[in-house]
């Protein structure tokens, strides 16, 4: 058999590149076998709690055209206007240059940033 070219061992590289993710695609996420053992898992933003002493709540808002992914937030039942950064974290109209890890801490900062003053609808 002759010497292994670069090119060989790239091809090779490749079909086991190739072979690793159709194995990856083909097993069952832990989201599907949640569906299949115990029905639907439950999405990872839904929330609902008082927060110093202010009734917060988010849950998926089923639209995607607005900047929040098709997510819904609210302080007090009034929405509060929540956008997903392209690295993942979330900003508020009311805490807009303080990026937080999901939209619960978007709802925390937000009530700790109006200090007791109600949150206006912003149409």
């Amino acid at each position: 058999m002759p010497d292994p070219t670069r090119r060989r061992a790239l091809r090779g590289a490749a079909g086991l590149a190739v072979t690793a993710g159709a194995f990856t695609a083909l097993s069952p996420s832990p989201a599907s076998a949640a569906d299949h053992h115990g029905g639907p898992a439950p999405a990872p933003f839904d929330f609902d709690e008082v927060y110093r002493g202010r009734r917060i709540q988010g849950r998926p808002s089923g639209g995607g055209h607005h900047h929040g992914a098709g997510y819904a937030v609210f302080v007090d039942g009034v929405e509060l206007h929540v956008m997903r950064n392209a690295d993942g974290t979330w900003i508020s109209v009311v805490s807009h240059y303080d990026p937080v890890p999901n939209p619960r801490a978007a709802a925390r900062a937000a009530v700790e940033e109006l200090q007791g003053a109600p949150l206006v609808p912003f149409n």
